[in-house]
């Protein structure tokens, strides 16, 4: 089992920044790639980013790339999620998920979850 605790979410105003912080314990945490998902009242769960094992690969939606950096500290057991540039459109709840072998954008591949944390960024 692996246990992931998020941290970090919030209320900031457009064209803020938040960074949010996933805790892993459990397990070795350098086994599994990590990747953060957000929901929106009423939407679906969506993919934001993900990181491999080693650091070496990250991937991101669309909508956040350019705005968003994922990265992660094996040292620490820890994944972060640095946000720039907020729209009132990322609002939702985050959640970071660990998988050991995959490492793609449908949340369904992902075996471990956390609780989530909101952030909400006003207009």
């Amino acid at each position: 089992q692996v246990q992931l605790v998020e941290s970090g979410g919030g209320l900031v105003q457009a064209g803020g920044s938040l960074r949010l912080s996933c805790a892993a314990s459990g397990r070795t945490f350098s086994n599994y790639n990590m990747g953060w998902f957000r929901q929106a009242p009423g939407k679906e769960r969506e993919f934001v980013a993900v990181v491999t094992r080693s650091g070496g690969i990250t991937s991101y939606a669309d909508s956040v790339k350019g705005r968003f950096t994922i990265s992660r500290d094996n040292a620490k057991n820890t994944v972060y999620l640095q946000m720039n540039s907020l729209k009132p459109e990322d609002t939702a709840v985050y959640y970071c998920a660990a998988n050991q072998g995959y490492s793609g954008s449908n949340y369904l591949g992902y075996d471990y979850w956390g609780q989530g944390t909101q952030v909400t960024v006003s207009s």
